[in-house]
């Protein structure tokens, strides 16, 4: 009897929790209107180039949020929300889903690339027996010219790695023994090429600039939002390179810092902070820019978006958002790359050997 009254109680509740069901709703799917509030209102807030760039961010406002309310599915809501951000100009803003990430490259795509790596690896890395790979750091020696190439800023570099670099292209070997000597060692300058290096950590380009840094030198002020209004940023931070070691193991010769319109982001912040060196000079075309910090944000739907919270002044006062530019420019020849030579590492070894 008790086994019976137990099988009643168990069918009872199943049938009502059943019935419980039809009645109670799954959590709704976020409407359109508040996943577009909430993106615009938070890059209303936090985005830090309005004004430099001349927005009416109110008048995308106008536009884009009645096709938002009316797409009538992911696809289109995506790309309404990617439309209205195309506008912002900028390489650091997107929006992820599972379908797309929404993009703006016009910073390098409406330019040549004056960069070929292939030409690059088979006519100047390969064959010579200075080559080698160090961490991320292709690098080697070429008619008396120290090279380094740096792919990514993504991709770590120590102050050690940067150190056995540097020796590389210091160290005079004499009789089996090595020699330190700054000014006589085995290259008359060094070239780094940074094109078609889309960034990265910044932390990077601050080791790898302040080991090339002579004496302590300002390079930046970083502006960081901090209200609603869209001048509303921090006091100036004050960014600074500064050499820290021996004395002996500086590095005085001449620099070239490679550049195209590919270099964004990070690489924009390295060539920006180099140029503020005395021995160094920025040869190629203007970088892509790519001037502010992004931070991450997530959609009431679960889409992930960035966009740039921070606004950077070289230490002339000028905005790098909008690139660096080069103090010598130079294009890539087709006719030289069909016989194997990239004219920008040829223009900074000339420039070098006639310092």
């Amino acid at each position: 009897m008790k086994i019976k009254n137990i099988i009643i109680l168990l069918l009872v509740f199943l049938g009502y929790t059943s019935c419980e069901r039809l009645f109670m709703k799954e959590d709704p799917e976020p409407e359109n209107a508040a996943i577009f509030d909430h993106l615009w209102n938070t890059v209303d807030e936090k985005y830090s180039f309005f004004t430099d760039k001349n927005i009416d961010w109110d008048s995308a406002k106008d536009v884009f949020r009645p096709r938002a309310i009316n797409a009538k599915n992911s696809i289109e809501l995506f790309n309404v929300l990617a439309d209205m951000l195309f506008i912002l100009e900028d390489g650091h803003v997107n929006i992820s889903a599972g379908i797309d990430v929404s993009r703006n490259w016009d910073w390098f795509l409406k330019y040549p690339s004056n960069f070929n790596f292939d030409v690059i690896e088979r006519n100047y890395l390969v064959p010579s027996e200075d080559y080698q790979i160090s961490g991320p750091i292709h690098n080697t020696i070429i008619d008396s010219v120290g090279y380094m190439y740096y792919e990514s800023f993504s991709d770590n570099v120590s102050t050690s790695l940067m150190n056995y670099l540097v020796l590389k292209f210091l160290i005079n070997e004499k009789e089996g023994s090595f020699e330190i000597n700054s000014l006589e060692g085995p290259v008359a300058g060094l070239i780094i090429d940074v094109r078609n290096n889309g960034g990265g950590s910044i932390s990077n380009a601050f080791t790898i600039a302040n080991r090339f840094a002579t004496d302590k030198i300002k390079v930046a002020d970083w502006f960081y939002k901090i209200g609603p209004g869209h001048n509303d940023f921090s006091q100036a931070e004050e960014k600074f390179l500064e050499f820290e070691g021996d004395e002996d193991y500086k590095f005085n010769k001449p620099i070239v810092v490679l550049i195209n319109r590919s270099s964004y982001s990070s690489a924009n912040f390295f060539a920006s902070m180099m140029s503020f060196l005395p021995n160094v000079t920025l040869i190629g075309d203007q970088t892509g820019g790519g001037g502010g910090l992004p931070i991450n944000n997530e959609l009431p739907n679960g889409w992930r978006y960035r966009f740039s919270s921070t606004r950077t002044l070289d230490a002339n006062g000028q905005n790098i958002e909008f690139g660096v530019r080069p103090d010598i420019e130079v294009e890539l020849d087709s006719v030289d790359l069909a016989n194997g030579k990239d004219k920008l590492i040829e223009e900074a070894i000339n420039f070098i050997k006639n310092q």
